[in-house]
């Protein structure tokens, strides 16, 4: 696949209010009551909008992290991102950034994950988050706001950070869900990545059938709330819903290993692709191929540049299906 000419890209700036410090390992198998002998272990700075940053930066782009920070967890996430040499926007909170825990077990391939609960914000801590977004929001570009809202947070605050957007001009992208995700559909947003469970949950029905999947999705778009709908679907592919109709997207046929990260890979991808001005069918390509690349990677890893490229060229061999 030759590759486009290059072109000026424009700016994104991702948002994450709840990032974890992630630290993962491997074990022969879990156990309860048994001191258990894990493999080295790994520590990443985790959370959707950061994991965003993390893979636009290894595809190749740039973009600017926007994110909280607090205690010794919060410190030793921020030398972790600045390893990455990611340009960021730190909000300091009085909280300690919370931890996530992972676990592969190798006798059966099993993961498993613990996630806990975050700091809670302060109003000045919550509308500092806000006052980034005011001041760097890129006219043109794009603010990628994403993950979950810690306590203290109002239900509305990504919508909050859409009408920032909106004003100035820029795209703002959301990956949230339950009243998150809702409270920004009404504000009127560029895209929206909920997966199955997510978007039914939304609608208050399950998404077992494809009619009704594109249905959901589609609905979005004709009432104006997401311009731009991706409906992550795992094993079975992707959907993206827009103005100019549905496209679906079969996933290649690889070894699964870890699904975190996954969904932000497959954002990162997408919002890059869009920020080069590629076509919306090349971006979803992209995320297909960032989501599927990232799947293939253990524990809290992410994809590679490489191997996103040598799918995203699998997949321009695939006829994208209507």
């Amino acid at each position: 696949m030759e590759s486009p000419a290059p072109t000026a890209m424009l700016p994104i700036l991702t948002l994450t209010v709840n990032p974890a410090l992630d630290a993962s390992t491997v074990t022969d198998q879990v156990i309860g009551e048994h001191k258990l002998r894990c493999h080295t272990g790994r520590l990443d700075p985790g959370g959707g909008g950061v994991n965003v940053a993390r893979v636009v930066h290894r595809l190749g782009g740039q973009t600017i992290a926007a994110y909280t920070a607090g205690g010794p967890t919060g410190e030793a996430y921020r030398r972790l991102v600045e390893a990455e040499r990611i340009p960021t926007l730190v909000v300091p909170i009085s909280g300690s950034t919370r931890q996530n825990f992972t676990v592969d077990e190798t006798r059966t391939g099993k993961q498993f994950r613990f996630v806990l609960e975050g700091p809670e914000l302060s109003e000045p801590e919550w509308r500092g988050c806000l006052a980034v977004v005011a001041e760097c929001v890129p006219a043109g570009g794009y603010v990628v706001a994403s993950g979950s809202l810690p306590k203290g947070v109002p239900d509305d605050f990504y919508a909050r950070v859409a009408r920032l957007a909106n004003e100035r001009g820029a795209r703002c992208i959301v990956d949230a869900s339950g009243a998150p995700l809702a409270a920004a559909l009404t504000e009127g947003v560029f895209l929206v990545k909920p997966s199955r469970r997510e978007l039914g949950a939304h609608f208050g029905r399950t998404l077992d059938s494809e009619e009704s999947q594109v249905e959901a999705a589609s609905s979005l778009v004709a009432d104006g709330s997401s311009q731009h709908v991706a409906l992550t679907l795992g094993g079975e592919g992707a959907v993206l819903a827009s103005q100019t109709g549905v496209l679906r997207l079969a996933v290649p046929h690889v070894q699964v290993r870890s699904t975190v990260g996954a969904g932000d890979s497959f954002l990162a991808a997408f919002v890059l692709r869009m920020a080069q001005g590629r076509s919306l069918q090349d971006a979803f390509r992209a995320a297909v191929a960032a989501g599927t690349a990232t799947v293939t990677t253990t524990a809290t890893e992410l994809c590679s540049r490489a191997d996103v490229e040598r799918l995203e060229a699998e997949l321009a061999a695939q006829a994208l299906e209507p």
